[in-house]
C-alpha cells in the first residue's frame, strides 16, 4: 500500500511540474526590432521603407516582424494587430509565439532608446 501511494504522489507532481511548464510557455515574450511586410522582408527594416511597406500591404502582402540583428523574418499572425504607425520606427513587439512559428502580437510599442 505504501507503494502504491508514494507512485501515485510521484505521479501527482510530475502532473503538475508539467502543468507550470506548458503555463510558462504560454507566456508572453517580447522582441525588438521591425515591423516590414512579406514582399520585401528583411531589406524592409528601416524607416526609409514605411511608404513601400504600407503600399505592399494594401496590395496584398502581409505585415512581418524583423530581428535586425539576425535579419530573421517572422510572419505576425493577427495582422490587424499592426497599425501605420508602427511601421517604419524600431517597435517592440509583445506576444506570443504560435505552433506556426508565428507572433501573435498583443502589444506594439517604440523601441526604448538606449
Amino acid at each position: 500500500m505504501k507503494r502504491v501511494l508514494s507512485t501515485l504522489s510521484m505521479a501527482a507532481v510530475t502532473v503538475v511540474a508539467l502543468g507550470f511548464l506548458a503555463v510558462g510557455q504560454l507566456r508572453a515574450a517580447s522582441w525588438t526590432g521591425w515591423i516590414s511586410d512579406s514582399g520585401c522582408g528583411a531589406k524592409g527594416a528601416a524607416a526609409a521603407h514605411k511608404a513601400c511597406a504600407l503600399k505592399c500591404v494594401k496590395g496584398g502582402a502581409k505585415y512581418v516582424f524583423v530581428d535586425p540583428e539576425t535579419k530573421a523574418v517572422t510572419p505576425i499572425d493577427n495582422q490587424d494587430a499592426v497599425k501605420e504607425s508602427d511601421v517604419g520606427q524600431e517597435v517592440t513587439v509583445t506576444g506570443t509565439m504560435t505552433d506556426s512559428k508565428s507572433i501573435h502580437v498583443e502589444s506594439i510599442a517604440p523601441a526604448k532608446s538606449s
